[in-house]
Order: C-alpha cells, then structure tokens, then sequence
C-alpha cells in the first residue's frame, strides 16, 4: 500500500519549525531529508526513522518495523502529533546521520 500525499502533507505541517526538512518521492513512499541527510521516511502512512543512537534514547520504547519485505528496520514514530516531540527527535538525530552520498556524475568513458 502506497503513503498518501495527505499523510505526507500533516508530517511536513509537523515539522515546519525546522529549516530544510524536504523529501524524495519513491515507488509510492516518501524518503525524508533533514538539512541534506536522509533521516527516514513515510512509508504505508507511518513515519519510521533511523535507529541512530540518539533516536533509540529518545524513543525508548518504540516499535521496530520494516518499510518494506526485506528492508533494515526502522523505528515506528507514534506521536506524530505532538509537534514539539518531533522537532526534538529530528535535532537529537541529526548529527548521528550519515552525511549524504556524493552524487555521481555522468560517466562518459573518457
């Protein structure tokens, strides 16, 4: 099942006291950035973020759960409405977050 733009568009709503919160849409899901680093995603209308360190401190007892068959697990975010608690785990996790992939050019054989 495919996450809906309406969902997408109350987790943006959220998170819209932080700066440089975008998102990648793939195959029917939603990849979320924070500030350049892929922080997690919505996936069948869930929000799951990275298991970093400082998310499992902030989330002790959240639920671990797969995006999709055959993905690492996740952790499953059940206050999404509680606005304060979300810009809190995102800032808690940013500096554990690997550091984006350098993009790769065109490789023209030369």
């Amino acid at each position: 099942m495919a996450s809906s733009k309406e969902y997408l568009d109350f987790i943006l709503e959220q998170l819209s006291e932080l700066d440089e919160i975008t998102y990648r849409c793939m195959m029917g899901e939603f990849i979320l950035y924070y500030r350049g680093k892929i922080v997690g995603g919505i996936y069948d209308d869930r929000l799951l973020v990275k298991p970093v360190k400082a998310a499992i401190r902030y989330m002790p007892t959240a639920a671990r759960e797969t995006p999709y068959e055959g993905a690492k697990e996740m952790l499953l975010v059940d206050e999404v409405d509680d606005r304060e608690f979300l810009t809190g785990l995102f800032n808690a996790m940013y500096e554990e977050l690997p550091a984006p992939k350098p993009t790769r050019k065109g490789t023209d054989g030369i």
